[in-house]
């Protein structure tokens, strides 16, 4: 096992748990009068749409103390999140990427016996300048948001895929991977490069891991190995219990890196 550092890579040298579905509940309570079924986004009430513009706008800006105005004290994420350790990840993210851009889709809307849900598809870009390195951000969250009283009080993530790269151009990684598995479960998990390595050093790790709130602060550390081939090509077993997990494919060559995270529901 080599260390990331071998290959002139310190950023990498702790593993960058760039999951930032804590980032995404927008939306806004309208009231108690609407179906109790998913609506489409174009039958939702102005004042949510507004408000949904608003928020990303703030977010974009990265004015903390706008955004977190629109969540309840008592806010729980499905991942661990309180209103504290959200405010705290958000500080720490924005504070390491710049140029962070979000647009947030409303795929639908119900009015449920928590509040208003709003089912959302959020895209969001950043990078960040390591040691005269580039590094590029890029994921995408599917989430519910619960709101009430004009505040979002709980939200839950569906789907997940994270991308973290440096390099110019970057190491081009297709995964193979279910987005879905079963208790105990077996599943290929193979993370390919498209393109020839020529005489460059390939490393890299594969990291399989429960979702846990605590992991957007204090991420682990990691170790490569040098690989043979190109690309992680890797056979496991689910869990024995059900849940969320976070599995990670890390890359790196002489020239840059490349990291793609994705959520794995694992049901009973």
């Amino acid at each position: 096992m080599r260390n990331c550092r071998t290959f002139g890579l310190p950023f990498c040298s702790k593993q960058s748990r760039w999951s930032i579905s804590f980032l995404l509940g927008l939306g806004l309570a309208i009231g108690s009068a609407m179906a109790s079924w998913a609506e489409s986004p174009e039958t939702a009430p102005p004042e949510l749409k507004t408000s949904m513009a608003q928020i990303e706008a703030a977010a974009n800006q990265k004015d903390l103390k706008q955004v977190m105005e629109f969540y309840s004290p008592d806010f729980k994420n499905s991942d661990g999140l309180n209103y504290t350790s959200l405010e705290q990840s958000l500080d720490r993210f924005w504070k390491r990427f710049n140029n962070v851009q979000y647009k947030t889709e409303l795929q639908s809307w119900e009015n449920t016996k928590e509040g208003l849900m709003a089912q959302t598809l959020t895209t969001v870009t950043g990078t960040s300048e390591q040691k005269g390195r580039t590094i590029q951000l890029q994921s995408t969250i599917q989430s519910r948001q619960y709101f009430r009283d004009q505040k979002l009080v709980r939200q839950e993530i569906l789907t997940e895929k994270t991308e973290v790269t440096s390099g110019t151009p970057p190491l081009k990684v297709t995964i193979v991977l279910p987005e879905t598995l079963k208790v105990g479960q077996e599943f290929e998990f193979d993370a390919i490069v498209q393109e020839p390595l020529g005489n460059d050093l390939l490393a890299g790790t594969a990291i399989d891991e429960p979702v846990d709130g605590k992991r957007y602060l204090t991420p682990g550390a990691v170790e490569l190995e040098l690989l043979s081939a190109g690309g992680l090509f890797k056979r496991a077993k689910a869990p024995d219990q059900a849940g969320h997990r976070w599995l990670s494919a890390i890359l790196v060559r002489s020239d840059g890196m490349t990291m793609v995270t994705q959520r794995i529901k694992v049901e009973p």
